[in-house]
């Protein structure tokens, strides 16, 4: 099984913050190029699993307004008083933060990347 960047330098990692693993994981799992595109657009990029990468940015996306959610829940519960321990809405709310801005950098270097293809001369 191989490390990520922070199993490698023995860093621990918090449990609270989502990787981009378990971010993937609803939609099958992080995506590779095994399935890449043919001359004519037919075909997709698919992981080892098979998903394409449009099911994996889906269930990122889907994950993304699940943390959303539950954060604004406990936000207002924060609020109106129903919530006794504040350090979960804080909590909450950075992990939706920093998954958003995990999923924004995601499409943003799929966007650049597809600018590039599209500049390529044949």
């Amino acid at each position: 099984m191989p490390l990520s960047a922070i199993q490698a330098l023995g860093a621990v990692q918090p449990s609270g913050y989502a990787d981009a693993a378990s971010l993937l994981q609803g939609a099958g799992g992080a995506s590779g190029a095994a399935g890449a595109l043919d001359a004519t657009g037919r075909g997709g990029a698919t992981s080892a699993s098979g998903a394409t990468f449009g099911a994996s940015m889906a269930g990122a996306v889907e994950g993304l307004q699940q943390m959303q959610g539950e954060a604004k829940t406990l936000a207002v519960k924060a609020v109106t008083g129903d919530l006794t321990d504040i350090h979960d809405a804080t909590i909450a709310a950075t992990r939706a933060q920093v998954t958003l801005e995990l999923v924004s950098a995601v499409r943003n270097k799929g966007v650049d990347a597809f600018n590039e293809i599209m500049r390529m001369q044949a």
